[in-house]
């Protein structure tokens, strides 16, 4: 039992009825006397006379060695495969691509770390369907592999169980710093990383300051530590009720990790029994329960991304007002990283996410518990052994009494700037409005030699555009710019307005996810140093103060500029810039 949580077993997987059929689909390929040159190939790969009478799950980790958040999953995979066997099933395991969006951020590489979702979603399909599996468990770690095998797990409509492959401890500082406010033995995290360079850059902490948050800030294998973008996804699985209870929060070395392994083989066993398939679990209303809770935490923005994706892979509908109108009733009460002071081990240790839904579910009506889950029962039935939280003993989660903040920190804003919407993670700290004029950036690699050269002024708004979609090509993340800027002592005096995303490891008065982007001719395209800009989060309002014969002629300009085009002519960069939509819809690609 680490970290002081008891995970209980929410419901009993029954033993198997003679009358249910449990490998319906790859019984096609495996007792269909036409179909010898399939079971031939099985046979090879060592499967017996015994298997074939099995169902099949294909089990798919998302592994490679060059990622902390996945370089643990091929083990985590081969566990899953040991507790199919002990469960009577045949465990097939097939791995898929990711990117690391920390390695590749502010790097080139970033644009791929999007469409990796979709390269995901649909390796996973393919493999699913073409090889006939009877249900698919699925191991992510990092940020986009989430989403991707939530979207794979919709289209092929198997049972389906995602386990998350947990979230990293945070690391240890070796030296002192006072003039960042650490000293040694403090902890350090992956943004640490990111912001040290600002605070480098302007000669607040030495080279051997600044390498000893980067040797240690990342001790062993899981996803990044805060809340930021892989913990709060895995949240969002949990509650929508496609992972195990306390898959969100268990700690990627923590024993309880492979434990869930093998609860997941015994659902999976259930789930065939019932027949129970992703789009028998999924509504609308699990949705609006995971944007709520995902407010509830302070959850990444590229939640609003993948949470709009998601829903039309399942044929829900959801819109990204939806996200405003639960965001305007819904506290925000997690003390979480990056704005906040824990880690997702923190809140772990203090009864996970179960335990902060029994407190909603029980003193708000922010969470339907009538929604099914992968465990065969309902979210309120899972819920009922859990212990409940325990304010005079912890303050990771506050009382709904004392919120951080009385509405969520998700806005999502419209206006001049961006007519169609623009997403705000604001958490109360950076204040409601911002007033200052632009500084245009049209190429990431022009942001640092400026910062370094103290030309990012107090009341400047930094216009990060050709970011977008279609643009990037790939919608990079901008948690280099807005880590330097906090390292450099400029977050609380700057802001910062992309079409672009953030990382959820960003924090600031930071702008996302304008759209129209600039490639496809939104304002944000003729935006100019000097123009004036008010954000005004209470209003949700993001206006744009030039006048309007200016903007024409801007405009007329701009379409002579060729700054239209698809920047890549070949691969999958190009292929993602012409099939994808835009931001406000979940940048789908099918």
């Amino acid at each position: 039992m680490s970290g002081g949580v008891e995970i209980h077993s929410v419901s009993k997987p029954s033993a198997s009825s003679p009358n249910v059929v449990l490998n319906k689909i790859s019984g096609q390929l495996t007792q269909n006397k036409m179909r010898g040159g399939a079971q031939a190939m099985l046979y090879a790969v060592g499967l017996t006379e015994e298997d074939m009478n099995k169902p099949q799950i294909g089990i798919s980790p998302i592994w490679w060695e060059g990622n902390p958040c996945n370089s643990h999953l091929l083990d985590l995979g081969k566990k899953v495969k040991e507790a199919c066997e002990q469960e009577g099933l045949v465990g097939l395991m097939f791995n898929t691509i990711g990117v690391s969006d920390a390695i590749t951020m502010g790097t080139d590489g970033m644009r791929y770390s999007l469409p990796s979702r979709d390269l995901i979603a649909d390796s996973i399909e393919a493999v699913v369907k073409a090889h006939y599996y009877d249900g698919n468990i699925a191991i992510p770690g990092c940020d986009k592999n989430m989403p991707g095998c939530f979207m794979a797990a919709v289209r092929h409509n198997r049972p389906t169980i995602i386990i998350y492959g947990g979230t990293i401890q945070p690391g240890t500082r070796h030296v002192d710093c006072p003039a960042m406010g650490y000293q040694k033995g403090d902890t350090v995290n992956i943004s640490d990383a990111f912001e040290s360079y600002g605070a480098f850059t302007v000669g607040k902490i030495t080279d051997e300051q600044r390498f000893d948050v980067v040797r240690h800030a990342c001790p062993g294998p899981g996803g990044c530590g805060g809340m930021y973008t892989a913990n709060t996804m895995s949240t969002a699985l949990e509650v929508l009720g496609i992972s195990l209870p306390y898959s969100s929060g268990i700690p990627a070395i923590y024993p309880e990790k492979v434990q869930e392994c093998f609860r997941a083989a015994k659902y999976m066993k259930k789930l065939l029994e019932l027949d129970l398939k992703p789009r028998d679990i999924l509504t609308r209303q699990s949705f609006l329960n995971a944007i709520a809770v995902i407010n509830v935490i302070g959850g990444s923005t590229n939640s609003v991304l993948h949470l709009l994706a998601m829903a039309r892979a399942a044929d829900i509908e959801l819109t990204i007002d939806d996200f405003q109108r639960v965001a305007d009733k819904t506290p925000y009460l997690a003390d979480l990283k990056p704005s906040g002071k824990y880690y997702m081990e923190d809140l772990h240790k203090v009864g996970g996410i179960p335990a902060l839904l029994k407190y909603l579910l029980k003193n708000t009506d922010l969470i339907d518990g009538n929604q099914m889950t992968v465990t065969g029962r309902t979210l309120a039935q899972n819920l009922e052994d859990v212990q409940e939280l325990e304010f005079e003993k912890q303050d990771v989660v506050k009382p709904l009494q004392k919120p951080l903040k009385k509405t969520g920190h998700l806005t999502i804003l419209k206006g001049s700037l961006a007519p169609g919407s623009a997403v705000a993670k604001l958490t109360g700290k950076e204040g409601s409005r911002f007033e200052g004029v632009a500084k245009c950036f049209d190429d990431l690699s022009q942001f640092y030699p400026a910062l370094g050269a103290g030309e990012i002024k107090p009341g400047s708004i930094l216009i990060f555009r050709y970011q977008g979609p279609k643009g990037g090509p790939g919608m990079p993340e901008m948690l280099g710019p807005t880590g330097a800027l906090i390292g450099a002592g400029l977050s609380q005096v700057t802001a910062l307005i992309t079409d672009g995303r953030f990382s959820g490891a960003s924090h600031g008065f930071i702008i996302g996810h304008v759209v129209p982007e600039a490639t496809e001719g939104g304002p944000i395209a003729l935006v100019e140093d000097g123009d004036k800009i008010i954000i005004d989060s209470e209003n949700r309002e993001i206006q744009w103060l030039v006048p309007e014969e200016e903007k024409a002629r801007r405009r007329v300009e701009w379409e002579k500029s060729g700054k239209n085009q698809i920047k890549e002519k070949r691969g999958i960069l190009f292929r993602y810039a012409r099939d994808v939509a835009p931001a406000s819809l979940g940048a789908y690609c099918d």
